[in-house]
């Protein structure tokens, strides 16, 4: 279904999709959130990093971060924050390797390893039999968590979800990252990726090379070197293809908002599906005019994407959409 008008409107001194990315995630003074975190193990070796920000509450939020984030970004805790002000529990997990050590085993995160939030919420409804789980996430845990949700349907503990700034094709976002005006980005998320790579290598230089790798210049290469063979995948666009969520939103059975600004720097014409989303009655897609990148600032500090989460998540929206 097709969310129209969205009620997002970029601040008057904000303009553009960049001022509206970036600010948010450097320009906020945001509370701290005293996490108290949990380190689960997975079934092949390797551990999650959970932190966790509790009000005694029945309902719990997990909250994903996107590419190469971790759980003391910026948008993450004000996600956290604002969850937790409204009477929830918030669990913030970090992928593979972001949670300031490395992993243990040779391959990192990626987009479609969703095993991994699934461990994270047995985790959750071990720790406590909640009333009520909420996913949100952003940008690539969006993903993630939408491909959780359709692979799962019914089987899901998961009562709604909202997705910011979601790469719904990898491929196409990976083709508007190699675009000449995202060259900031691209060098940013390289050079996290190449660093996490060295720093592998002298762990694990029996399972993974570092040689060359200054010379990676794109993500296509670095999936293809790296990403695309540590997970078994024969080809980058085998990756891609099987990781997309796209193809797997036919899936999905609890209420799920996808909220893509039209001028998200990142996201092609394939980030915004249309006509697939209007045959499906518990996916929402709202295409506001601004927002950039995980950013939906709404002045005076705010975001407002942290408000439209919680509306969607307690109001009438998803309540009305309910199995």
């Amino acid at each position: 279904m097709i969310v129209e008008p969205s009620t997002y409107r970029p601040p008057w001194y904000l303009p553009g999709p960049d001022l509206q990315s970036i600010v948010p995630q450097i320009a906020r003074n945001l509370p701290p959130i005293d996490y108290r975190r949990q380190r689960i193990d997975t079934p092949d070796g390797d551990f999650l990093d959970l932190d966790w920000a509790e009000v005694g509450a029945e309902r719990l939020v997990i909250v994903a971060h996107g590419m190469e984030g971790h759980s003391r970004r910026p948008y993450i805790l004000g996600m956290v924050g604002a969850f937790n002000r409204a009477g929830w529990d918030g669990l913030a997990w970090n992928m593979r390797g972001c949670s300031e050590e490395p992993n243990r085993t040779p391959a990192f995160y990626h987009a479609g390893l969703t095993n991994d939030l699934a461990a994270v919420v047995a985790a959750a409804l071990v720790y406590k039999k909640y009333g009520a789980i909420a996913l949100v996430g952003f940008s690539l845990g969006g993903s993630l968590n939408l491909k959780y949700l359709g692979e799962r349907g019914r089987d899901a503990p998961i009562v709604a979800s909202v997705s910011f700034s979601v790469p719904i094709d990898l491929a196409d976002c990976v083709e508007q990252l190699h675009r000449r005006r995202n060259a900031f980005y691209l060098s940013r998320f390289l050079r996290r990726f190449c660093a996490k790579v060295r720093e592998k290598a002298m762990l694990m230089p029996e399972a993974i090379s570092a040689e060359g790798v200054e010379y990676i210049r794109d993500i296509r290469t670095f999936d293809t070197r790296y990403t695309a063979p540590l997970h078994g995948f024969t080809s980058v666009e085998e990756y891609w293809q099987q990781n997309s969520c796209l193809g797997f939103m036919p899936g999905i059975t609890a209420p799920s908002l996808i909220v893509n600004g039209r001028n998200d720097p990142f996201l092609g014409a394939k980030c915004y599906p249309v006509e697939q989303v209007k045959g499906l009655s518990q996916v929402f897609l709202e295409m506001p005019e601004g927002g950039g990148h995980v950013g939906f600032p709404a002045g005076g500090g705010a975001c407002w994407s942290e408000a439209r989460a919680l509306e969607f998540v307690t109001g009438g929206e998803a309540g009305g959409h309910r199995r």
